[in-house]
Order: structure tokens, then C-alpha cells, then sequence
């Protein structure tokens, strides 16, 4: 197996994932990636891909470097009794922060990645130990002075000695006396011990201990006796410092038992992590997608590139075999694609299988195979005395012998090296056996045998990489159930080879060729008319569908305005009838007044009734009326011309007679006048009528004056006094201040009826609790006129 993924480049991508990472543990689990061939462990596998590269996409990069040290050794030497070096513990300390902050990472990743959330909800923390390890430890050969209180003493003691130390020298070589039996006057180290520099021939005038000489035998290091004994304790303190270090790393090893299986449960997620994120970092960068896998041989790749030649130069192809067609015969010619293809179709198949992503389009298909075996490039041996076609000879029968139905095998020029003729047939006899044995099967080759065999054999394909004529260059671009041809002549014409020697060449193949290659020429022609006619298929389709999506947004538009318009007309119509109820009310109060003149008050309040009954039927009515005429309709009448205000029309709706107020607007609607309603009405929904001067000015004559909508925001006012008024008298008025005010938008608003007995107060809020308009109403606090005003809050 190893042999073929190298043929396919399979190591190359294995060391570009190794790129990825910096754990040894997980190199070496990159560099021992093979092919599943149990499919559903190819799936789980290309899970974990996908999962990790969603959530890169999604959550950016990871906080710190998955990569650690597989720590288990060490956590195991402790188990047994060792004590842990610095660096160790150091790595240990590591593997517990990435875990905690890879475990705070992952806690914000999608609900489908249930394979990371396992591990995320596997790994274990450790902070006390992490922390402890941290402020102990400084660097690996650095323990920290506070690590623990006996070493913090013994270097501070250390801290002064050589202070001591260094005072006592400093003063000899500065001294008078000394000055001149030194070399220079300066301290220096020898053997953990403070000296200074004396000239030899004055070693007697300095009494001490000679540690060292320089090389031209000039200068003794001496260790002068006053700070012998100063030396001597800073020996053993520093002694005493290496054992207290012991004890703190033992310690520290002590800790790292009692958190062993944290740290071992943490060691295995985050490297099984990485090793993830590995694939998921090679994926994006490939710019690759998750195949749909499947154990029956099918393969369609689609736009499949191979993932080693530049993206942006390397020329993508859709290829498809293995459903209706178990062999594909790739012809063309050479340096076309052909081999290219071949590798493609191979590797990708190996990465699929293999957990990874494949550098093709969504939902490509890609089979897992239980071998996948590939005869491709010139292995010839001299060693084995073996030429090129008896090295693939070789190398073919191997593979015959172990194929079996779920394999993969790719051929590489099948059959060449020979005689063409006896190549031609023996390539045709290898298809057929390992069609016999359900071998799924990709050969490339320039004998026209074979591809008169996939013309004329059900389950063969000829597939050919298109050559550009024109150019002579070939475009890499892979034509399915096309054959193609070698072009031997066009290169060789174009390479410089003269005319003389390619016309006697065309005249040495025979007739039956000549005629094969004419045909092959004529169904590419066909092939690239066809191409050119789906492509202009393709494009009309988009263009309707635009086209379609358009219109969609028009009608979806004219909707929406011819609701708004709706609206305004249903607006319009309840103003017109606030107008009426105030010329109601005027009769409500001139009713009012009859009474005060003696008029019996059970006839007025019957009167006031019917005509209040009256106005709401006529509200109703004027409600159902708007909505027809605010519609413009279609009408058969030509729609009157240059309509001035005064002039009469009629609405064809309603067959009714009203006055023309203004002339029409851009939209078509003019304002009209029946009696005391004003309207907007579409100026296809009218017609002129004709009448005489006096019929006019008969029909003027009973048209009321209307208050306005604009007339009412003017006047009205937020306070109304009603006091000394009866109560039916006070609430015609209040009802009427109410309209006024809800039409001019003005809220909240005073009543004022004074206290008096009581009954005007009671009849107004009782009355105030049933009107439409009306919110909510209160008494009036302190400083509004208490209990002799009602506030009352409008919509």
C-alpha cells in the first residue's frame, strides 16, 4: 500500500498536514495515515474534518497551540517514584493550560459538532496544580525564590555573603597597599569561589589560595584568606539550596501523581484534538469539501482539481464513472492531462478514504475502496535487467492477482512499450478480466483500439482531455464519453517538423484510421456545438428566472401600494365622517335648545336617538362605499378631460352625481363633493356630466359648508368648559370637543364641570367611559381643579 500512495502523492500531502503541527506524537500519527476501508470509519472521520473546520470558520483560529508533549512518560517515571525535572513539569503545567483553554474555545461551537463537544466535555482542568507548577517553576534551569520558605532563606543568606564577600574584595583591590601586587583590579570567579588577579612575583604579599593560573603563568587567581571562610559557607548554603530544590520538585512530582489521570485523560483529547484541527486547517487552506461516501464503487467528482498544483492555475474537471460505467478509457494528447487526471481520480479517492477533505465540489461522491492499486510512470530497472514494458508487466500481474470487487486500479498507458497491434490487444484482454472481476478501472492510452472498444463495450467509457486546434496547446479540460485524438501531426507540425514528411505520413495510415480519426474529429465538433448550445440554454434560463423573479417583485410592490392606498382612502373616509358627526351634533344642541324652550324633553331625547342611530348607519355605509371607489377601475368610458373645480361628474360605481373640487392629481385621483362627504376618486371611475348653468348652481346651492380636517386642528383646544349646562347639553359639546381633539392628535384633555351636586360630573364620566377615543379618564389632582375637572387621555 505504501508503494502506491507514494505513486499517487499521497506522501505529500501527509507532509504538508505535518506543517500543521508541532507535536512529535502527532507527526508520527500523520505519517502512519492510511486509507479506511471500513466505511463507516471513513465517515466518522471525515465528521471530525468537517466539525473542525466549521469551527474555524465560525470561532477564528484556536486561542493557544493544541500542540503539546505527549507527558505520559513522565507522569508514569513519577507514578514510580522519580522526581520530575523542570522542563517536565513545565510540559505537564502546559498540557493543563491548553486544555483549559481549549475546553473554554470549543464551549462556543456549533450544536452539530457532537464530536467536539465529547472532547470538550472529556477534557479535565487542574488550575491549583497548573498554578502551582507556574509560580514555582521559572524557566527550566530557574526555581523560583519563593517556591518554598526555607529556600527563600538560604538565598537571602547567599544574597549576603556575596555581598560580604564582594565589599571585603573590593576594598583590597582599591586599597594603596594592594594595589600594586595586583594584574587589574577586579573581582573574578574561579571554581565557585571569589578571587582576585595577583601578579606572580608578589603571591607571598597576598596570603590566600591559589585557584587558578593564567596561560602566560603572569597572574595567580587568589582567594585572598579573609573571605575563606565566607566562601566556605556560601559552598554549603548552595548545597543546601540543590537539596531544597530536590525537595520542591519532589514536591511538585508529588501533585502531578495525585492529578495523574487528569493529565493522562487531557494528554489523549488534545492530541486526538490537534491531530483534528490538523485536518481542518488543510481543508480550508486547500480550499477542499466533504464527499459523500459510499461502498459501491461510484465516483463523481465534481470541478475535482489535484490538490498539489496551484489552485490557481491548475484547471478543474467533473468526473464521473462507476454507477452505469466501471471503465474509463482516457485518450489524448501527451502532456494533455491525461496522467494529471489519473493521480486526481487516485488521490482523492485515498484522501477520502482517509478522512480528509477532497479539493472538488459539495456533495461530490467518493467511494472507499479496500485496495486501490496504480500502475503509473516508467519504472524501468536496469538492476533486474527489466525494460519498460516488462516492468509494468510486472507490476500489472501483482496487481491482477489481489483485485477483487472493491477495487480501485489506474493504468498508466496500458499496454505500451511494444508492439502496438499486440499492446493494443493485450490491454483490451486486461480490461475485460478485471470487468470479470468488478474491478473499477481508469486507463489512459493512445491506441485507437481501445477506444473503438469503449465505443462498441457496454460498461466502457472513452473519456478524452480536450486539445485546442487552434493553438495546439492543450486546455486540461477532461470531456466524459468523448475520445479523443493523439494530434501527433498538428504537434509535430507545430514543433517544426516539415510538411513533406507529415503529408507522406498521412498517406501511410491506412483508409479504416483515417476514417476512425475523421469520426473522432467530427463528435468533438459535435461535442463543442453542443457545449456552446447548453451554455446558451443555461444562460436564457438564467435570464427567465431573472426575468420571473422580477415581475414577482412588481406584483409583490403593487400589492403593497394598493394596501396603502386602501389605508388612505378608509382615512379619508372616517375624517369625512368625524364631519358629519359635528353637523350631527349641531342638530344634537339646536334639539337642546327646543327643550329649554318647553318642548317636551322625552320627544328631544327620542329625536337625538334616531339621529344618532341615523349617523352610524350612515358612518357604516360611507365605510363600505370608500372602499369601492378608492379602487380605480377599469372602465370602458373614456375618462373625462381637463376636469375643472365646479364642474359635475358622475361616479360610475355608484351612479351618483358630485361636484369636482380639484382638478386631478399625478395619480389620476380627483378630489369630488356629494352633500357634506368629500372623496378622492380615480379619474377612470368618473364620468362628465353634462347640465346647465342654473342645474348647477341649484345643485351648489345645497351643498353645506364642510369643516376640514386641517379647519379642526386650528381651533381645537385642551380645555372645555361645560358648567351650568345641562347634560345633555354638556355632553353633545364634550362628544364634539373629543372628535376635535383626537383629530387634531391632542392629548390629554380637560373637562371642566365643576362639583356642584354632582349629577353633570356622573353623566360626563359615565358617558366618557363608552366613547371610542377615549383611553382612560381620572379625576384632577391638586393644582388641575381637584374633583370639579376630568382628565381624559385620547387614542
Amino acid at each position: 500500500m505504501k508503494k502506491v500512495l507514494k505513486i499517487l502523492e499521497f506522501d505529500k500531502i501527509l507532509e504538508r498536514m505535518q506543517e500543521y503541527t508541532e507535536s512529535e506524537s502527532v507527526k508520527k500519527r500523520i505519517y502512519k495515515l492510511e486509507p479506511f476501508s471500513d466505511i463507516e470509519k471513513a465517515r466518522a472521520s471525515q465528521r471530525e474534518t468537517t466539525e473542525s473546520a466549521s469551527t474555524l470558520l465560525k470561532l477564528g483560529n484556536m486561542p493557544v497551540n493544541l500542540s503539546v508533549h505527549d507527558v505520559r512518560p513522565s507522569v508514569k517515571r513519577a507514578e514510580q517514584g522519580g522526581v520530575l525535572t523542570p522542563r517536565e513539569l513545565m510540559d505537564i503545567s502546559r498540557v493543563l493550560y491548553v486544555a483549559r483553554r481549549t475546553k473554554s474555545y470549543l464551549s462556543e461551537i456549533s450544536e452539530e459538532c457532537e464530536i467536539l463537544a465529547g472532547l470538550r466535555e472529556s477534557l479535565m482542568t487542574a488550575k491549583p496544580l497548573e498554578d502551582k507548577i507556574n509560580s514555582c517553576i521559572l524557566s527550566e534551569s530557574e526555581i523560583a525564590d519563593d517556591a518554598s520558605s526555607e529556600l527563600s532563606a538560604i538565598r537571602r543568606k547567599m544574597k549576603n555573603l556575596n555581598g560580604k564577600i564582594k565589599e571585603t574584595l573590593n576594598s583590597m583591590i582599591h586599597s594603596a597597599h594592594y594595589k600594586k601586587f595586583l594584574q587589574d583590579p577586579i573581582v573574578s570567579v574561579r571554581a565557585d569561589r571569589y578571587v582576585i588577579p595577583v601578579r606572580a612575583e608578589y603571591k607571598n604579599e597576598v596570603p590566600g589560595i591559589v585557584h587558578d593560573t593564567s596561560s602566560t603563568g603572569l597572574t595567580l587567581f587568589v582567594e585572598p584568606m579573609s573571605v575563606v571562610n565566607s566562601n566556605n559557607e556560601i559552598r554549603d548554603l548552595k548545597n543546601k539550596e540543590q537539596r531544597e530544590i530536590e525537595k520542591v520538585l519532589a514536591q511538585l512530582s508529588g501533585l502531578v501523581i495525585e492529578n495523574s489521570h487528569e493529565i493522562f485523560v487531557d494528554v489523549i483529547n488534545l492530541l486526538e484534538l490537534d491531530f483534528i484541527f490538523v485536518k481542518g486547517k488543510l481543508s480550508l487552506d486547500m480550499n477542499a469539501a466533504e464527499p459523500v461516501l459510499n461502498d459501491k464503487g461510484i465516483i463523481n467528482l465534481k470541478k475535482a482539481r489535484h490538490p498539489l498544483i496551484d489552485k490557481d492555475k491548475v484547471v478543474s474537471n467533473d468526473i464521473s464513472f462507476g454507477s452505469d460505467t466501471d471503465t474509463l478509457v482516457v485518450t489524448g494528447p501527451n502532456t494533455g492531462g491525461k496522467t494529471v487526471t489519473l493521480k486526481t481520480v487516485g488521490l482523492l479517492s485515498i484522501m477520502a478514504s482517509s478522512g480528509l477533505h477532497i479539493t472538488a465540489g459539495e456533495s461530490s461522491d467518493a467511494a472507499v475502496f479496500s485496495k486501490i492499486y496504480a500502475d503509473i510512470g516508467d519504472e524501468q530497472s536496469i538492476e533486474q535487467s527489466l525494460s519498460t514494458f516488462s516492468s509494468h508487466i510486472v507490476n500489472i500481474v501483482k496487481i491482477l492477482k489481489n483485485v477483487d470487487n472493491n477495487t480501485l486500479a489506474l493504468f498508466d498507458e496500458l499496454g505500451a512499450g511494444t508492439d502496438p497491434t499486440e499492446g493494443a490487444a493485450l490491454a483490451i484482454a486486461i480490461l475485460e478480466h478485471l470487468r470479470k472481476k468488478g474491478v473499477k478501472t481508469l486507463a489512459t492510452t493512445h491506441y485507437s483500439e481501445l477506444k473503438l472498444f469503449a465505443l462498441t463495450t457496454d460498461g466502457v467509457k472513452n473519456a478524452s482531455c480536450e486539445f485546442d486546434v487552434k493553438t495546439l496547446q492543450p486546455t486540461y479540460k477532461l470531456l466524459i464519453g468523448i475520445p479523443g485524438k493523439s494530434n501527433a501531426f498538428a504537434i509535430s507540425r507545430r514543433l517544426g517538423l516539415s510538411d513533406a514528411i507529415i503529408e507522406r505520413a498521412n498517406t501511410v495510415l491506412s483508409d479504416e484510421n483515417i476514417r476512425f480519426e475523421d469520426v473522432i474529429g467530427e463528435l468533438e465538433l459535435s461535442r463543442v456545438k453542443a457545449s456552446r448550445d447548453a451554455e446558451e440554454n443555461a444562460r436564457m434560463k438564467r435570464e427567465l428566472k431573472d426575468l420571473r423573479e422580477e415581475l414577482e417583485r412588481e406584483r409583490e410592490k403593487l400589492k403593497k401600494n394598493k394596501s396603502r392606498i386602501l389605508d388612505e382612502a378608509h382615512r379619508e373616509a372616517k375624517i369625512i365622517v368625524m364631519d358629519a358627526k359635528s353637523e350631527a351634533n349641531e342638530i344634537i344642541r339646536d334639539l337642546e335648545k327646543m327643550r329649554q324652550k318647553g318642548i317636551k324633553s322625552g320627544n328631544i331625547e327620542d329625536k337625538a336617538k334616531k339621529a344618532r342611530q341615523a349617523l352610524k348607519e350612515r358612518e357604516d355605509s360611507i365605510d363600505e362605499k370608500m372602499k369601492r371607489v378608492s379602487k380605480p377601475k377599469t372602465s370602458f368610458v373614456e375618462p373625462p378631460k381637463n376636469l375643472k373645480p365646479g364642474e359635475i361628474v358622475k361616479i360610475i360605481d355608484l351612479d351618483q352625481e358630485v361636484v369636482v373640487l380639484k382638478s386631478p392629481d399625478k395619480s389620476g385621483n380627483v378630489r369630488v363633493e356629494a352633500g357634506i362627504i368629500k372623496m378622492d376618486v380615480h379619474i377612470t371611475n368618473l364620468k362628465r356630466v353634462d347640465k346647465s348653468n342654473e342645474e348647477k348652481a341649484k345643485i351648489a346651492q345645497y351643498i353645506p359648508p364642510v369643516r376640514t380636517f386641517d379647519s379642526k386642528t386650528k381651533t381645537a383646544t385642551t380645555e372645555l368648559d361645560v358648567r351650568g349646562q345641562y347634560p345633555e347639553e354638556a355632553w353633545a359639546n364634550t362628544e364634539k370637543f373629543i372628535d376635535d381633539c383626537y383629530l387634531a392628535g391632542i392629548s390629554p384633555v380637560r373637562i371642566v364641570h365643576g362639583k356642584g351636586t354632582g349629577v353633570l360630573k356622573k353623566h360626563i364620566r359615565e358617558m366618557l367611559k363608552k366613547h371610542r377615543y377615549v383611553v382612560s379618564s381620572r379625576p384632577g389632582i391638586f393644582g388641575e381643579g381637584e374633583d370639579g375637572v376630568t382628565v381624559v387621555e385620547l387614542k
